[in-house]
């Protein structure tokens, strides 16, 4: 169900303990071969997949199309909000439906840049509404609800790149059209020299051209099948989402006893 088709008193009408879903993406360069709405438009098929899944059991906010994507600036074609704007923007679309009384949101992540923001945000709300036990604040990233996507036959990476394997192979899916010569991109690994650790980092200390991982792979039948892995990934989460049971009321801490 989509929010946007829908009048205020619908809103109003739901109940309370639908689950939301706002999906959060970007735009933002994709290597030489890849339109910079790549993470928008992945993000917005896998959505219109659950959704003829979940049918009216769960609500779809409008996508997010604005991420956070300053590692990308170097690159033109790249629009961009700070982590600190983009915490606050987060924080102020789920508060629209606090607002109204709505308890189990879910930020549904697209791009890699937008994860720790997304975590900070709703972090700091629940910290915020720290009292109201039923109050669900969740952020997840599509490719990362599951790991069956290294045991697809034929799919040779195994993880997220950026413009990569998986992604080249979505796009590709959708409009080929959009896809410049992925078959003459070189390879650019997808570790880092310093994992487990986490670096701050901008795109071109790591890929001159901007793709990371293996376009060169990618077709369009490995699309569809990331596609419809993904798409359940979700759509499994969201029941689960739907399953939660809240507390009756927020556990308090409780002073050490004697002799403790």
């Amino acid at each position: 169900m989509q929010l946007w088709r829908l009048s205020w008193p619908a809103v109003a009408r739901l109940p309370r303990t639908i689950p939301i879903v706002i999906p959060i993406a970007a735009v933002e360069q994709h290597g030489h071969h890849l339109p910079v709405s790549t993470d928008s438009l992945l993000l917005g098929e896998i959505c219109r997949r659950v959704e003829e899944r979940v049918g009216n059991r769960v609500l779809f906010a409008p996508l997010v199309w604005l991420g956070n994507s300053h590692h990308h600036l170097d690159f033109p074609g790249t629009l961009s909000a700070s982590p600190e704007v983009y915490i606050a923007l987060l924080k102020d679309l789920a508060e629209s439906f606090l607002l109204h009384g709505f308890r189990r949101i879910l930020f549904l992540n697209g791009h890699g840049g937008n994860i720790v923001p997304a975590q900070q945000a709703v972090f700091e709300l629940r910290q915020k509404y720290r009292t109201q036990p039923a109050l669900l604040l969740l952020s997840a990233t599509y490719w990362l609800l599951g790991s069956q996507a290294v045991r697809l036959e034929g799919i040779e990476q195994k993880r997220m790149g950026h413009a990569c394997e998986w992604e080249t192979s979505m796009v590709l899916r959708l409009h080929p059209e959009w896809v410049g010569d992925f078959r003459a991109a070189s390879p650019v690994p997808l570790e880092e020299w310093c994992e487990p650790a986490v670096r701050g980092w901008i795109t071109n200390e790591r890929s001159q051209v901007g793709h990371i991982g293996s376009p060169h792979l990618a077709n369009a039948e490995k699309g569809e099948r990331l596609f419809e892995l993904f798409a359940g990934h979700v759509t499994e989460f969201l029941e689960r989402l739907e399953a939660w049971q809240p507390p009756d009321s927020v556990p308090q801490p409780q002073p050490p006893g004697r002799g403790q």
